[in-house]
């Protein structure tokens, strides 16, 4: 999956879709874009604010915040499909979100969502649905 199929992809087929696994591809490429956004945006707002017209809360709130409300939801339906590549509930990123709250081990909490992204999902169907790369094996049961 490249760069345009897989933000089309996040932000058009699965927007709110919390079911299924998503490829390392998919979430890395989304990633991707949303820094370079984020980028695009913070070079907009450097230039309101070094122009005078607005005050560095005003220029981020405004030209960053419609930003973060549009792509959170699928941002978080994207993280959650990522974990289910690797057989894990979305219930868990919700758990280690709460756990990023704490201070003392909210790092932990980052890196551990950041090293389940890593990590190569698991080989043909699971119980979220089939293999994002190979949608057509089969699991072999009784082989």
């Amino acid at each position: 999956m490249g760069f345009t199929e897989a933000v089309r992809t996040v932000l058009m087929q699965k927007y709110a879709t919390f079911s299924g696994r998503a490829s390392r591809s998919e979430y890395w490429w989304f990633m991707l874009f949303c820094l370079l956004v984020l980028f695009v945006f913070g070079v907009l707002a450097g230039g309101l604010i070094m122009s005078g017209s607005a005050t560095p809360v005003e220029a981020l709130a405004v030209i960053g915040g419609l930003f973060i409300l549009t792509i959170l939801l699928p941002l978080i339906s994207l993280q959650v499909r990522r974990f289910h590549d690797r057989n894990i509930s979305g219930w868990w990123y919700l758990a280690l979100i709460v756990l990023g709250m704490v201070p003392t081990i909210g790092s932990v909490s980052g890196l551990a969502i950041t090293a389940l992204s890593v990590l190569r999902g698991t080989d043909g169907p699971n119980r979220f649905g089939p293999d994002p790369l190979r949608p057509d094996t089969r699991a072999e049961v009784f082989a």
